[in-house]
């Protein structure tokens, strides 16, 4: 069954990954809060938050289609940067007063907790390699 050029038999791809599920609920709250921004952070910090919040979940998917534990796991380390970015980032907008501090904890749990998990998903696909 093909809808919205989807194939919905699909089974198994990244979207059933909880690190996925996880930086895709970041990502959407990253996006909802940068509406909140000055029009002058358009360009500037909500432009670098939305990229960073974007490139973790984009990291994961192109590394789970690579069907190569080696490649998988290089792009699982650049979604993991991308998540240290973006913390730095929340850090900046608490900072600049756009978010206050308990939205700033929040987000930053949020963003460690996603670390965490991809840091287990690494740790798996490395004993997946071992065990080829």
């Amino acid at each position: 069954m093909v809808e919205w050029g989807i194939n919905m038999e699909l089974k198994n791809d990244f979207r059933e990954l909880k690190v996925w599920q996880k930086c895709r609920d970041i990502r959407v709250t990253i996006w909802k809060l940068c509406k909140k921004f000055t029009a002058e952070e358009k360009y500037r910090l909500v432009d670098q938050m939305i990229r960073a919040s974007r490139s973790s979940t984009a990291n994961i998917a192109e590394g789970y289609g690579r069907y190569h534990f080696q490649e998988n796991i290089q792009f699982c380390r650049q979604s993991r940067g991308s998540l240290y970015e973006l913390m730095d980032h929340i850090l900046t907008a608490e900072e600049c007063e756009y978010i206050d501090q308990e939205e700033c904890e929040y987000l930053i749990n949020e963003v460690v907790s996603a670390i965490r998990l991809l840091n287990g998903y690494i740790k798996y696909l490395k004993t997946q390699k071992e065990r080829k």
